[in-house]
């Protein structure tokens, strides 16, 4: 067990740790899919801080194993490397008092410092858990990186897993406790097109993208008792010069919710509106970009027991427990394969994905004592 005179003492001196941690792994250019340096320092620092066995898997997942045997359950607490942003270079880093200004800097670079600082601290206190901990500094979280590292991670442990706790976002009041799945697609058009005045007449792509995106949002979304769907075309494009009839255009579009049957019944839509504008001879291509899965087949039971302990040392620690909600994070894996789980914030930030994105400075301490706080309650 962690002592709250051990807690106390670890945060006073190691609150500014986690800032040096963040400011460095802000300098380090970690676009989705292009984590591989930010990565690199995870794990010297993690060899460097007496986690000489951390080590980087096939999807450029930082692991720190803790007491893991051959067979014994896991408990999973990680952050993700990955940003939404597309730089290759330091991200710009201004201070205002005590708001630090940074893309990616709250989403989420401050959570993933203060979860390897804790490791840190679990490790300089010697306590053996009962169980096996993996602390991890996971990939792909972010757009199109389809949860890759936390889909590994369940690869590669499976079973054994029976709790995951992924640090994301910057505010102490909300928890996610519920899985909104999402497929994502980049769709075609193609037709002959030809010269504008010469070939007048043709079908042009962009027409016919046009006419199947006002199909797409004519939509009307099932419902399911409380259950959420949306949808959202993303991005278009196509087309050569203004003197061309288009013979190709695309689109991004996604669908979400927050329940399976919902999901698969957009898909079926979206399957029908595709088969429809092929009927009429036009070259339709869809190709699958991204699948996030709801919550599946969990025990109601034991993932309101995993919440609650969770959730109890926000209550402890700021004196009110989070609210619950459903969202889009790397639990949406375990959650679908029926494993509890919750997504939890360890700072205070805000602007999250755009490049007015903050972290205030002094959330960091509290942080890090939630942290070692529910690190505590998978001592006992």
């Amino acid at each position: 067990m962690l002592t709250e005179e051990f807690v106390k003492k670890y945060v006073e001196n190691h609150a500014e740790e986690v800032l040096e941690v963040t400011r460095a792994l802000c300098a380090i250019p970690a676009p989705c899919n292009g984590e591989t340096e930010r990565a690199k320092f995870c794990l010297e620092w993690f060899r460097k801080n007496g986690g000489e066995n951390a080590y980087i898997d096939g999807m450029e997942n930082v692991i720190l194993p803790v007491h893991v045997t051959e067979d014994n359950n896991l408990y999973v607490f990680a952050a993700h490397t990955d940003t939404v942003f597309p730089d290759t270079g330091a991200y710009p880093w201004r201070e205002e008092g005590e708001k630090i200004f940074c893309p990616s800097i709250s989403d989420d670079t401050a959570n993933l410092a203060v979860v390897m600082v804790a490791a840190k601290g679990l490790l300089e206190s010697g306590e053996v858990p009962p169980c096996g901990m993996l602390f991890v500094a996971n990939s792909g979280e972010e757009g199109l990186g389809n949860l890759k590292g936390v889909k590994q991670l369940f690869r590669d442990f499976g079973t054994r897993i029976k709790g995951f706790i992924s640090a994301d976002g910057g505010s102490f009041a909300g928890m996610t406790n519920g899985a909104v799945g999402s497929h994502r697609y980049r769709i075609s058009v193609d037709t002959e097109g030809g010269h504008s005045f010469g070939a007048f007449g043709n079908r042009n792509a962009i027409h016919v993208l046009s006419s199947m995106i006002c199909s797409l949002y004519t939509v009307k979304v099932p419902k399911k008792g409380d259950s959420r769907t949306t949808y959202n075309v993303g991005g278009i494009s196509g087309g050569t010069t203004i003197n061309t009839i288009a013979a190709h255009a695309e689109m991004l579009y996604e669908y979400r919710s927050d329940d399976l049957e919902c999901l698969n019944r957009m898909k079926k839509m979206l399957e029908a509106t595709l088969e429809a504008y092929r009927a009429m001879g036009v070259t339709v291509n869809c190709e699958l970009l991204g699948d996030r899965p709801c919550t599946g087949d969990i025990d109601a039971e034991d993932e309101a027991a995993f919440t609650e302990k969770v959730n109890s040392v926000y209550e402890e620690v700021m004196g009110e427990p989070c609210s619950l909600h459903s969202g889009s994070t790397d639990a949406n894996i375990p959650l679908s394969l029926g494993v509890p789980a919750v997504t939890i914030g360890l700072c205070v930030g805000g602007g999250g994905h755009t490049r007015g994105e903050w972290l205030e400075r002094t959330s960091l301490s509290t942080g890090l004592t939630i942290m070692l706080k529910i690190i505590n309650q998978f001592l006992k």
